[in-house]
């Protein structure tokens, strides 16, 4: 996931725990807040009751990928924090992290269906390599 669409500073995280609103699945929990910004910004949480180094990464991991493949159909412009509440999240197939995440963000009213942003330029939208001929004149 982007910089950019990170939530990275102990600051960020605690505003979205204390003032946002919380919505629960039995593998995930999803802090949400209005952003400051018009981005939506992400952050993971993993206590270290889940294990080792290796496991709260991996499912870290795991949780992050579900919600970076979910990004585009994300309402922008809120500051997100969710929580892994379980080791079940380490043995779950990743369709379910992927269904729990969804299921989260349409609980919390934040879900629309994947759409392509207008404010992208044209150039974004065509295969890599190829030039937009908009303003070109030659034959």
């Amino acid at each position: 996931m982007k910089r950019a669409y990170r939530l990275r500073r102990p600051d960020q995280f605690r505003r979205a725990r204390r003032e946002g609103r919380t919505v629960t699945t039995p593998l995930l929990t999803l802090n949400v807040v209005a952003g400051r910004r018009r981005r939506t910004r992400c952050g993971f949480v993993v206590t270290k009751r889940l294990g080792t180094a290796v496991r709260r990464n991996r499912a870290k991991r795991r949780v992050r990928e579900a919600v970076r493949l979910a990004l585009p159909a994300i309402t922008p412009g809120y500051d997100l924090v969710f929580v892994v509440r379980g080791p079940e999240v380490l043995v779950a197939p990743f369709p379910a992290i992927r269904q729990a995440v969804e299921q989260l963000l349409r609980r919390a009213q934040l879900w629309q269906e994947a759409r392509i942003d207008p404010g992208d330029p044209v150039g974004a939208l065509q295969p890599h390599g190829t030039t937009s001929t908009e303003g070109d004149t030659s034959p």
